[in-house]
């Protein structure tokens, strides 16, 4: 179960990034004379954040194995120990 502080961190955390985002595309579109409202602004932002976090929610399931598919367990490389190897009977 997710505990309440990694929930309110996680919601500080993408809220800050929300913010942060739309204010650069308000301000890039202002500097470039060709403004947007800060209202569309703020939809890109929501929109770039929920592709970026699904990105990333990906990757860390990939990383953890659990979209790619199982596969055998690849045999020891070493030798068991009941194996006789040439220096075994001198």
């Amino acid at each position: 179960m997710i505990s309440r502080r990694r929930v309110w961190r996680l919601a500080v955390s993408l809220t800050v990034w929300w913010a942060l985002i739309a204010l650069v595309l308000w301000l890039v579109g202002k500097a470039l004379d060709q403004p947007a409202t800060l209202a569309q602004c703020i939809a890109s932002a929501a929109f770039l954040v929920a592709i970026g976090e699904t990105g990333d929610w990906l990757r860390r399931r990939w990383r953890a194995g659990r979209l790619t598919k199982r596969r055998k367990p690849t045999p020891a490389r070493h030798q068991p120990p009941e194996a006789e190897t040439p220096t075994m009977h001198p």
